[in-house]
């Protein structure tokens, strides 16, 4: 099947390799230095681009976390905007370092992920100079994405803006009691530079 423009854009800005090395010098006691994987995988492919990712803090490679799939869709009319689709690990342990070794994404299968109704983002695009983009996903209002970790429900929220050299991520946790944020891009995006593209 051949993809909109659009979401051909959207899968290569987002494939790659990326750290917030300059943020995370410049302002320690806010932003730790992360490494983020985002790797394509063969799964959805009649109708979607779909990405693998996981992050590590850059003391502890070894022991990468937040494994997700992302699935990357265009939306459901000729103006609808860009859809990403979240999933979950049904054993993120089975496919934990698979950002820097990807082969083991070789055995992933659809049987072992969960749907997370909720983790949804809607993808508006604006051109900017030179024939590219600028994405910005957000959840749509009224949305909440939550799912059980270690027999806890987490909620989160989910956004980011990507060019072809930048990923910035709003995503963070939240208590749902309180609705206060309560890990992750609390004073302000991680602002990741892509170091390779996949």
């Amino acid at each position: 099947m051949s993809f909109a423009p659009s979401l051909m854009a959207l899968g290569e800005y987002l494939a790659g390799k990326f750290d917030n090395r300059e943020q995370a010098l410049a302002d320690p006691a806010w932003f730790v230095h992360l490494h983020l994987w985002q790797r394509p995988v063969d799964l959805f492919t009649e109708d979607s681009i779909t990405l693998f990712a996981e992050q590590a803090n850059i003391v502890n490679l070894e022991h990468p976390y937040r494994q997700r799939i992302m699935r990357l869709m265009s939306g459901s009319g000729a103006d609808a905007p860009l859809q990403i689709q979240y999933y979950m690990f049904k054993d993120p342990g089975v496919f934990r370092g698979a950002g820097s070794n990807p082969a083991v994404l070789k055995t992933l299968t659809v049987d072992q992920l969960d749907l997370l109704p909720g983790c949804i983002l809607t993808v508006n695009q604006q051109t900017i100079p030179d024939h590219s983009y600028k994405f910005t996903a957000i959840q749509p209002p009224n949305s909440r994405c939550c799912f059980s970790y270690l027999n806890q429900i987490v909620q989160v929220a989910l956004g980011f803006e990507a060019t072809a050299r930048e990923f910035n991520s709003y995503d963070k946790g939240i208590d749902s009691e309180t609705g206060k944020a309560t890990w992750g891009a609390i004073l302000g995006p991680y602002r990741y530079t892509k170091r390779e593209q996949y």
